[in-house]
C-alpha cells in the first residue's frame, strides 16, 4: 500500500510532468468554478476554494493546501470516473 511519503510531497515536485487530460466533474454550466480534472497520472487536480488549515483546525506539512469543493462537484467526478472504466 501506497504510503504519504511515496507521493511527490512538495509543489516544485508535483508539478514536475503533471498535465490534465480532461474534466471529469463541475459545479456550473460555464466559466470558472471548482471542478475535477483527470491527469496523466492516474491522478486527479481539484480547483475549489482554498481553505486556511489553522482555521479549519487540520496540521499540514509542507506542500499540501486544504481546497473546498462542493459535494455534486465530487459525485459528478465519481460518476464520470466509474464510466472510464
Amino acid at each position: 500500500m501506497a504510503t504519504h511519503d511515496d507521493h511527490l510531497t512538495t509543489a516544485e515536485t508535483a508539478a514536475v510532468d503533471l498535465r490534465v487530460e480532461a474534466l471529469v466533474g463541475k459545479a456550473c454550466g460555464s466559466g470558472t468554478c471548482p471542478a475535477v480534472y483527470r491527469t496523466n497520472r492516474t491522478s486527479l487536480v481539484v480547483q475549489g476554494y482554498a481553505v486556511d488549515a489553522a482555521t479549519a483546525g487540520v496540521e499540514l506539512p509542507a506542500g499540501e493546501n486544504l481546497v473546498e469543493i462542493p459535494r455534486d462537484v465530487l459525485l459528478a467526478a465519481a460518476r464520470e470516473l466509474l464510466d472510464e472504466h
